[in-house]
């Protein structure tokens, strides 16, 4: 009953002084919003960037060479040899994975690998036609690259076996260069003959298949609709003969659904690197999607809560505010207090009566703080083409931390209420 008594008193109070309540109650309300507005954006991107990461495929692990890192070797006499600062090496074809170890390595880890890609790319250019043209990125495609990547056929067909082993001179071209050079129309597409200018180098490939373009979510671009860059994919064998290559420097594999890619990624790491033990420039390097998703939720969370943190320096702020406004109220009931003190109020009484409205300003101020957070927080995830993504656990964590600030910040004033002469306090004018 007390705690309902104090509370009735500390409306009474509150709606006595309605502007002084609203002022004191700002830095609380400032504070709040920015925190819930701040960690509802961080979410929002957080959420956005990594679900559009974990489409690129979750379940995705990139191989690649890294260069080593020099070692300084000291002999008896104390002296060093060897430099701590690498040299950019270029890779040589004794240093590219081979077709028999990827083979190899599908082999042993056939029920984890769902499908390898691997790519080699040609060159920027176009595709011409007298007049028409379209603007393009050669790129040379395994059969798995196109699972990798979830590639959309719209009319035609992949590559076949034949023309993998073969490196014949066929190609998958966009929807866009489709209807650059055929006016959209997919089945004169197909089994026609484009001819392609990459680096002044002109090249004729048969369209077997035409897919979906879809827009990166990491890029964009300012050109016009016709002049968007698109890739053409041609046979991985085709392209590696058109660069004299016979090897890659990186490739990707899609694991099956239940395994564990990121175990997997050191297990890979472990198989290919029994082949460059004895590599003095290069090793292995792989890494999965899936950490490479994780680390970035960390960053972005991390970032966020710093921010986050910035914010909250108003809630400290508001909260001295809460003190300031408090004292000065003590001040002005000077009396009120000394009569309740002679009537038989204990010191707890009225520190508890303080602290209670206190805690009201706060929770008051919180409560409004939150909702314009909630809405601030929408509206910056609408602004950034993101679903916003509120978290309960900072709506609950900052409530709390404002009645937290009402007691923290109350308790001085009504300590100093409590602590009052009953007789100084009814002859206080």
């Amino acid at each position: 009953m007390l705690i309902i008594e104090n509370v009735r008193l500390a409306l009474s109070s509150l709606k006595a002084n309605k502007m002084r309540a609203l002022l004191t109650m700002l830095g609380i309300i400032i504070g709040i919003a920015s925190v819930i507005a701040i960690m509802t954006v961080g979410n929002s991107l957080t959420s956005s960037i990594t679900g559009s990461m974990s489409a690129m495929g979750a379940n995705n692990i990139t191989v690649g060479l890294q260069q080593r890192e020099n070692e300084e070797e000291e002999t008896e006499t104390g002296m060093t040899f060897g430099s701590g600062r690498n040299q950019q090496k270029a890779p040589k074809e004794e240093d590219y994975f081979t077709a028999d170890m990827l083979e190899g390595y599908c082999e042993t880890y056939s029920n984890e690998i769902y499908a390898l890609s691997a790519s080699e790319t040609i060159g920027s250019g176009q595709i011409e036609d007298g007049n028409l043209y379209a603007n393009v990125s050669v790129m040379g495609a395994s059969q798995g690259y196109f699972v990798a990547n979830d590639l959309t056929l719209l009319s035609g067909r992949f590559f076949s076996d034949r023309e993998t082993d073969g490196g014949d001179k066929v190609a998958i071209i966009s929807e866009k260069a489709v209807n650059n050079m055929f006016q959209g129309d997919m089945e004169k597409a197909i089994g026609s003959t484009i001819q392609t200018n990459v680096n002044e180098s002109y090249e004729n490939y048969t369209v077997v298949g035409v897919y979906e373009y879809e827009e990166s979510a990491f890029t964009f671009s300012t050109s016009s609709e016709k002049d968007i860059s698109t890739s053409v994919y041609i046979p991985l064998k085709t392209a590696l003969d058109k660069n004299h290559k016979a090897g890659y420097t990186s490739f990707t594999v899609v694991t099956q659904a239940e395994v564990d890619s990121d175990k997997f990624a050191g297990t890979t790491e472990s198989y290919f690197n029994t082949y460059y033990r004895n590599n003095r420039d290069f090793e292995v390097s792989a890494t999965s999607m899936a950490s490479l998703v994780s680390a970035m939720s960390d960053i972005m969370g991390t970032v966020t809560t710093a921010i986050s943190v910035i914010a909250g320096i108003a809630l400290v702020v508001g909260g001295i505010g809460v003190m300031n406004i408090m004292l000065v109220s003590i001040t002005e009931r000077t009396r009120e207090i000394g009569t309740r003190k002679a009537l038989g109020a204990t010191n707890g009484s009225i520190r508890l009566q303080f602290i209670v409205e206190a805690i009201i300003i706060c929770m008051i101020g919180g409560i409004i703080g939150i909702a314009l957070g909630i809405a601030g927080g929408i509206l910056g995830a609408q602004l950034m083409d993101s679903e916003a993504a509120i978290s309960a656990s900072s709506i609950i964590i900052s409530l709390l931390f404002s009645i937290g600030i009402g007691v923290f910040f109350g308790y001085y004033p009504a300590n100093k209420a409590a602590k009052m002469d009953p007789i100084e306090a009814l002859r206080y004018e």
